[in-house]
């Protein structure tokens, strides 16, 4: 079973994990932080801008970032749907948490090099 950092009313929420995704840790918390206490409505459209590159945060656009985050907020959507939640009433709540990280297998010019990685949990809930 997994952990969540949120345990809301499973009648009024939703969830949804993405474990040891390949994306940078420190632009996944910087997203997670801006669309975290916001309507989901608003939230997926500024993923939306920043996978698409017409918004930015900051100067920056966080591309692969906020489509994997995307995703995972679509995911937690339907997560909603099922359980019969109205999706206009929902907030979402995101979190960001460093992953496991490892070295890239040893070459000449690539040594010593991490790869990105972490772990993201969106929760739903209806206000």
């Amino acid at each position: 079973m997994l952990k969540y950092t949120l345990n809301l009313n499973p009648k009024k929420s939703a969830k949804a994990y993405g474990r040891g995704l390949s994306i940078s840790a420190k632009d996944s918390k910087i997203i997670c932080k801006k669309i975290s206490r916001m309507n989901l409505q608003k939230g997926k459209k500024l993923l939306e801008g920043l996978s698409s590159e017409t918004l930015s945060l900051d100067g920056k656009h966080y591309t692969s970032a906020a489509t994997t985050i995307l995703d995972i907020v679509k995911s937690a959507e339907k997560n909603a749907e099922f359980k019969g939640l109205d999706t206009d009433k929902l907030i979402i709540m995101a979190s960001a948490h460093q992953a496991f990280s490892f070295f890239r297998p040893r070459r000449f010019k690539m040594r010593r090099q991490q790869r990105k990685s972490s772990h993201i949990q969106v929760v739903l809930r209806q206000s």
